[in-house]
């Protein structure tokens, strides 16, 4: 009996825990409460995509959707789903000035659809990333970054093209064996899992940092025959390395949410290269690469397209494309070694 322990009670929701951060950043003229309502709609719009997500077998929601985006990819009838899902929070939030969905082939412009005032914000995701594994039962997620309007704008697609370290937040949430959040408002990373009993995110990964050197590395190697050779030396020092060394395991799941979130968690790297046939990368710049780039930074790691720092990346179009490598710092500084020679 003397050993025992009463249960936390001090239990620290993501709504709780986006006020605190709203009011730390309030201090530097960054946010405001409206910031803190944004949060709150994007965590519900999440909740909702976790129960379609979960229950698309029972509802017929698997398979094609007999459409493509504007990528050329066959819409999963989730995809389109999970999109006016979000769209539609984010509008009616009135927190939004601009949105980029990858499932949008324009930007949104929200004064365009909503009659009231607009927003400060602008909103950058991807609704369902990995959703090509849906009917394997693997772990797909929501991508999102959020830049504020600039000064004098009332929104634009402007206010969206621009460089990733303008972000003040980005995160992800994965639907699998559980529903995670991962969320950083650039102090930092937090991961937070949802209590279905209570219906609530709970703060499970405090201040995540990425080990500064992991044993893992993911990438598709059913691409090998068109790498170059930066990338084909540096797989051949981690797979064969000198002893004592040990050779990395390799891990990839082929879908970015869950991939990533493994090397948050365990570090290493996790690279979508450029090469002869994707000679822009293949991953999308704003809503994919910017975000992620977001969390490794913020997690003590780096994110590199190779030749430059991705959050340095100017986007041109929305739907643009890069090389990203990000995980662990010292496992991405070896990678850039094969890149100076």
């Amino acid at each position: 009996m003397g050993d025992f322990q009463p249960p936390q009670t001090d239990i620290i929701t993501l709504s709780r825990h986006v006020l605190n951060e709203g009011f730390k950043m309030a201090n530097q003229k960054q946010v405001t409460g409206e910031f803190t309502l944004l949060l709150n709609s994007l965590q519900t719009t999440c909740k909702v995509i976790e129960d379609l997500v979960r229950k698309a077998r029972l509802n017929n929601m698997t398979g094609v959707a007999g459409a493509q985006n504007v990528q050329g990819e066959d819409q999963k009838k989730l995809d389109v789903i999970s999109n006016e899902v979000m769209v539609n929070a984010l509008v009616a939030s009135g927190q939004s000035a601009v949105l980029v969905s990858e499932e949008e082939e324009e930007a949104i412009i929200v004064s365009d659809r909503r009659a009231a005032e607009t927003g400060k914000y602008c909103l950058v995701f991807d609704p369902l990333d990995g959703s090509s594994n849906i009917d394997a039962g693997v772990n797909v997620g929501t991508i999102f970054g959020i830049y504020q309007v600039q000064p004098g704008s009332s929104g634009s697609i402007k206010d969206v093209l621009r460089p990733g370290r303008e972000m003040v937040a980005a995160g992800y949430c994965m639907y699998g064996s559980s529903a995670n959040i991962v969320l950083s408002t650039g102090t930092g990373v937090d991961g937070f899992t949802l209590d279905n009993s209570i219906g609530e995110f709970i703060l499970t990964h405090p201040k995540i940092q990425i080990p500064p050197r992991g044993q893992i590395y993911s990438i598709n190697e059913g691409n090998a025959m068109y790498y170059h050779p930066p990338i084909t030396k540096y797989l051949d020092s981690i797979k064969f390395p000198e002893p004592p060394k040990k050779p990395y395991s390799a891990r990839y799941i082929g879908s970015m949410v869950a991939d990533v979130h493994r090397t948050l968690l365990y570090g290493g790297i996790f690279c979508y290269p450029a090469d002869k046939k994707s000679t822009k990368g293949k991953l999308r710049m704003l809503y994919e690469a910017f975000p992620m780039a977001f969390l490794a930074e913020q997690a003590g790691g780096l994110a590199t397209t190779g030749e430059k720092r991705v959050l340095d990346v100017v986007p041109t179009t929305i739907h643009e494309r890069c090389p990203i490598f990000l995980g662990s710092r010292e496992d991405v500084q070896d990678l850039l070694s094969f890149f100076k020679e």
